[in-house]
């Protein structure tokens, strides 16, 4: 499955999803916050500031603020180029303000990471660079270049050098660390929500498909009466058109064809209803389905079952939930794609579990991935050879992961692991390569039937 497929959203749509009234609600927070502290400092510390740049710093950054509030409607959503711009501004008109009160002097100065902050979370790796790049270039003028700050009495205030040079280091490496802490997270949530949407996704289709053969096996039945009909009167018609070789011709027509709506009713069907009787199934049935598409590609499948000591013979019977056939069928379309010839199916359980264990003879997991398996969007680089072998397939990491996460959600434990080293040669048909296994509760998977004579009551209606 791959990112293509999926319409998965790049960092540049991702930007699009910023409302211009979001940020100006934030600039106006910045503004109030900048009025309040050039106040605060001129009427109770008596410093003595460019009141009318700063002023002016201010007012720029207001009309700024009022010309796209009337003339952009309130749910614009922002481009990535807008979006770029409105925090460049935001950072070139902070440190204006910072380079009239005093430069790295102000302890307002650490301000400067906010605009790169957003920038991470928000905007593409270049945008953020570009930004990081020119904070970085304002802070460092600023070291030297800057207005300073002075009282009513004419006392300078400043720091000591030391401390100006310590300042300015944290300032960098804030800059780099915010960026990368900040994209780190903001990427690794939004892959997690990409993902979470594509296994929605998968378990909606998959019940979708329940429910299409639900109908048809419905529309089967209800149409079974009128298609019988049809054909007992065709056949009665034939007999007495024995003298009129041409009406009967047309009679037996009628009668084949409608053999022939009941064998494609009968056909589409197979899929079954949505019956009370249908919701469980012996657990290797449900495997034998959910195995079904992979059977013809090529890899042989075996399923096994293994007996425990104590057990009479008798499989369990476990609920059909479109999230474990969907789930299964993800890990079963994986070691299908690695196996070299075979892949084996074992089914176990006792009295407290019930468990699944997918082998293939492939390589296995590559080691250094083992403990990452199931995290969306998990690449690595093919060899040659792996291209050759699967020239059609795009790993993501993204079907194990809704294997993982359907199969999670219905009470199971999945474990990953290697049957032999990955590095060596296995022999072709033996069964030591990745080794997957699914192990539930088995109240969850298996719940105890219902006592003996109790009626089923009525079948759901079905809803599309």
């Amino acid at each position: 499955m791959s990112q293509a497929d999926l319409g998965l959203l790049g960092e540049h749509q991702r930007s699009n999803f910023i409302r211009l009234r979001t940020m100006i609600l934030l600039r106006w927070f910045a503004i109030t916050g900048q009025i309040t502290a050039i106040v605060v400092a001129r009427t109770l510390y008596d410093l003595q500031l460019e009141l009318g740049l700063c002023y002016l710093a201010v007012g720029v950054a207001v009309i700024g603020n009022l010309v796209a509030m009337f003339v952009f409607p309130e749910n614009k959503r922002l481009s990535e180029a807008e979006n770029f711009l409105m925090v460049m501004f935001d950072l070139l008109q902070l440190c204006f303000l910072l380079f009239l009160t005093g430069g790295l002097h102000n302890p307002f100065s650490l301000l400067v990471l906010a605009p790169v902050t957003i920038s991470a979370a928000a905007l593409s790796l270049r945008s953020t660079v570009i930004l990081n790049i020119t904070a970085f270039a304002l802070i460092t003028m600023m070291v030297v270049f800057h207005l300073p700050l002075r009282t009513q009495d004419g006392v300078l205030l400043r720091v000591p050098d030391i401390f100006v040079f310590g300042q300015w280091t944290a300032i960098t490496i804030a800059l780099l660390f915010q960026s990368v802490y900040s994209r780190r997270i903001t990427r690794e949530m939004n892959a997690m929500s990409d993902a979470l949407a594509a296994t929605q996704m998968a378990l909606a289709r998959a019940q979708k498909l329940n429910d299409l053969g639900g109908v048809v096996a419905a529309a089967a039945h209800e149409l079974g009466t009128p298609l019988a009909t049809i054909k007992l009167t065709s056949a009665e018609l034939a007999e007495e058109l024995d003298d009129r070789p041409e009406l009967r011709e047309d009679a037996m027509l009628i009668r084949a064809q409608a053999d022939r709506c009941r064998d494609i009713l009968r056909s589409m069907g197979r899929a079954g209803k949505d019956d009370l009787h249908m919701r469980r199934a012996p657990l290797t049935e449900v495997i034998r389905e959910a195995a079904e598409p992979h059977e013809n590609r090529g890899k042989q499948i075996h399923i096994e079952q293994t007996l425990p000591p104590e057990d009479d013979g008798a499989q369990p019977q476990i609920l059909r939930r479109p999230e474990v056939i969907h789930g299964l069928r993800n890990l079963i379309q994986n070691a299908v794609d690695f196996a070299r010839s075979a892949v084996w199916i074992e089914a176990t359980w006792s009295d407290g579990t019930v468990s699944i264990r997918i082998i293939d003879d492939g390589q296995g997991f590559p080691p250094h991935l083992i403990g990452r398996i199931g995290d969306p969007f998990v690449r690595r680089r093919r060899g040659e050879g792996e291209r050759g072998a699967r020239p059609g397939y795009e790993g993501m990491g993204l079907g194990l992961f809704i294997a993982k996460t359907l199969l999670e959600r219905t009470g199971a434990e999945l474990s990953f692991a290697n049957g032999a080293d990955p590095f060596e040669d296995t022999r072709r048909g033996t069964p030591r390569g990745a080794i997957v296994e699914v192990a539930w509760p088995r109240h969850e998977i298996a719940p105890d039937p219902e006592p003996a004579g109790q009626g089923l009551g009525e079948n759901r209606p079905i809803e599309i």
